[in-house]
C-alpha cells in the first residue's frame, strides 16, 4: 500500500434513458478483417488514411495503408518486410512539412523511417535505417518533433534499453537508458513529453516489473522513479509539446493511473490517482487530441472506455508544495469485439473518429459523439 496514491473502486455504468441524448456514445463505423495479426494502427496526418502493422502468419511485417471512404474501408498499399512489425508512430514529423514518415519497430530490433507517399509496390525507400538498435524484440516507439526541438524517435526493447535517436543521425541514439545489474526488465511502454521549446524534453519509459522511470533529456539523468505494482503497457502524456501535464499509465490487471506532473515534491513524488476498470489487461489509453481531458483506455475484454479527468480546487498544498490528484470519472464504455483491443488512434482533426486494431485480426473505425457536451 501507498500512502501517495489514491485508488478508486470499479466504475459501474448504469443505463439511463437520458443518456441517449445527453451522453456522448461509442458508435461502430466500420470493420475490415485481416489475414495476420494487428499491433499497431495510425492515422496517417491530415487524411483520411491509417496505417495497420503486424506479423503474417509467416513471421513477416505487415504494412498496409487503408483509406476511409464513406462507409467501407479500402485497402490502398501493402507491403511485406522480412521482421514482424511491433509499433510505429509519425510524430517525428514537422507539423508544417507535410512529411509523412512512418518509423516502426520491428521483432527483429530494427528501426525503419520512409515516406509513406513514397512507397510503390513492394518497395520501400528508408529515410532512416537502424538495424539492431537493440539486442532482440524492440517492443515500443514514439516520436517527438512535431512542434519544438529536434525530431528525434525513442525506443523500448527486451533487452530492457530505452534509446532515443535522431533522425538526423544513422546507426548512433543521441541517449541511452541501459539497465543496471543483471536484472533486465522488459521495457514495454516509452513516451516523450515537456517539449515545449527547442531545448526541453523528457522521456517517460514503463517496465514489465511496473516500474516508471522519467528521464531529463537536457539535464541527462533521471527525475523520477516510481513503481505502479503490474506491467506498464502504455505510457501517454496529455499533450508532448507543452510543460508536463497529466502522465496516464495502463497496466496489468486492469488497472490505470493518471499522475499529475506539474507539482514534484521530493518525499512523496507526483500525485496520482488510480482506477480499477476489471483483471483484465489494459493495453493502452490514448488523450483526445482536441481535449486533453478525456481519454479512451482499451481492455484485453474487447470494450473501450472513456474517461474525463477532473481537476481538484486545488492542484497543489502545503510547503514545501505537494501536488493534489483529481478525480477520473467514466464517460462510456462499449464493447467492440470479444478479443483485446490492442492499439487505438484518434483522428487530429476530426473530432471523435477513432482507429482500432483488435487480435481478431481485425481493425475498427469509430465514431464518438457529443464531445462538446463535456
Amino acid at each position: 500500500w501507498c500512502p501517495f496514491e489514491r485508488i478508486d473502486p470499479p466504475q459501474t455504468h448504469m443505463p439511463n434513458p437520458t443518456d441517449l441524448f445527453t451522453k456522448p456514445r461509442i458508435i461502430l463505423h466500420s470493420r475490415q478483417s485481416l489475414n495476420y495479426t494487428v499491433y499497431h494502427v495510425d492515422w496517417i496526418p491530415k487524411s483520411a488514411r491509417f496505417v495497420s502493422l503486424g506479423c503474417t502468419p509467416r513471421q513477416k511485417g505487415a504494412l498496409q495503408i487503408y483509406s476511409l471512404e464513406e462507409t467501407n474501408i479500402k485497402l490502398q498499399t501493402s507491403v511485406e518486410l522480412p521482421s514482424a512489425l511491433r509499433s510505429g508512430t509519425f510524430d517525428h514529423c514537422r507539423e508544417e512539412t507535410g512529411i509523412r514518415e512512418l518509423a516502426c519497430v520491428d521483432f527483429s530490433g530494427d528501426i525503419h523511417v520512409m515516406d509513406i507517399e513514397k512507397i510503390s509496390g513492394s518497395q520501400i525507400k528508408h529515410s532512416f535505417h537502424v538495424a539492431k538498435a537493440h539486442d532482440g524484440m524492440i517492443n515500443c516507439i514514439d516520436g517527438a518533433g512535431r512542434s519544438y526541438g529536434a525530431p528525434e524517435l525513442v525506443t523500448g526493447g527486451r533487452d530492457g534499453c530505452v534509446r532515443v535517436w535522431d533522425t538526423r543521425q544513422h546507426n548512433k541514439p543521441v541517449a541511452s537508458l541501459e539497465p543496471e545489474g543483471n536484472q533486465r526488465d522488459d521495457c514495454w511502454a516509452v513516451a516523450f513529453g515537456n517539449s515545449y521549446n527547442d531545448s526541453e524534453r523528457v522521456v517517460a519509459a514503463g517496465f514489465d516489473g511496473g516500474d516508471i522511470k522519467l528521464f531529463d533529456l537536457r539535464m541527462n539523468q533521471i527525475r523520477w522513479e516510481h513503481n505502479v505494482r503490474n506491467g506498464v503497457c502504455s505510457l501517454e502524456f496529455d499533450r508532448k509539446d507543452i510543460e508536463m501535464n497529466k502522465l496516464m499509465a495502463t497496466t496489468l490487471e486492469g488497472r490505470f493511473t493518471v499522475f499529475d506532473m506539474r507539482t514534484y515534491n521530493a518525499e512523496k513524488g507526483y500525485a496520482s490517482v488510480t482506477t480499477q476498470i476489471s483483471k483484465d489487461t489494459l493495453w493502452q489509453g490514448k488523450h483526445l487530441p482536441q481535449n486533453r481531458d478525456l481519454c479512451a483506455v482499451t481492455g484485453g475484454h474487447g470494450k473501450v472506455s472513456l474517461y474525463q479527468y477532473k481537476y481538484p480546487a486545488q492542484r497543489a498544498v502545503g510547503e514545501p508544495p505537494e501536488g493534489v490528484a483529481g478525480q477520473v470519472e467514466l464517460v462510456q464504455s462499449q464493447s467492440l469485439s470479444t478479443q483485446p483491443i490492442y492499439s487505438l488512434s484518434w483522428h487530429r482533426d476530426k473530432e471523435g473518429l477513432a482507429v482500432m486494431g483488435s487480435l481478431d485480426q481485425s481493425v475498427y473505425v469509430a465514431l464518438v459523439t457529443k464531445l462538446d457536451k463535456l
